[in-house]
């Protein structure tokens, strides 16, 4: 991406997953003394009317994009950007636009809330796309589940934890190294 020094892409829209990735991919990059390009996607061609921000014309929705990025930005590293770091705010499928930028990129890191390993749930079309179809290694973090799917604790649905008599023993244990 930038000769020798190492590059780490990681794509954000603004979900907690993506936050979880953003901090992870800054903390990468930090440890490899890589340069870190934090991609948002937006593509007018694809907002449904019906949709939050619909009816706002291409420039309102490329302005929306990019107050979501720089709140992102600014959640992850404060008002001050870290150096290394480039910012990018591309129009374009999110899918496309990522797999383009890992041509250069030593890894792809990607937020998902929708799955996580032994959920049965599966992943969403960017990071399946990305999966596919990256030219470098992708890391996907998984992030918390949005408020809507997560499941309350097994207590608040009315079913024990474990089965009756498979209860884990609560012992105290003291490991040394």
């Amino acid at each position: 991406m930038n000769g020798n020094k190492l590059a780490i892409v990681v794509g954000v829209s603004g979900s907690e997953a993506s936050a979880a990735a953003l901090r992870w991919a800054a903390d990468e990059a930090r440890r490899r003394h890589a340069t870190l390009r934090v991609v948002r996607s937006w593509d007018a061609e694809f907002t449904a009317p019906y949709a939050a921000g619909g009816d706002l014309s291409r420039g309102q929705q490329r302005e929306a994009a990019c107050a979501e990025l720089w709140a992102q930005m600014v959640t992850a590293f404060g008002p001050a950007c870290p150096a290394g770091v480039v910012i990018e705010l591309a129009e374009g499928v999110a899918e496309r636009t990522l797999v383009d930028r890992s041509a250069g990129a030593d890894l792809l890191v990607l937020g998902s809330a929708s799955a996580g390993p032994g959920t049965g749930r599966s992943i969403g079309p960017v990071v399946r796309a990305c999966l596919s179809r990256a030219q470098c290694p992708v890391v996907v973090v998984w992030g918390p589940l949005p408020t809507a799917q997560r499941r309350p604790p097994s207590s608040q649905r009315g079913q024990a934890a474990w089965p009756a008599g498979a209860a884990p023993r609560r012992e105290l244990a003291t490991v040394t190294g």
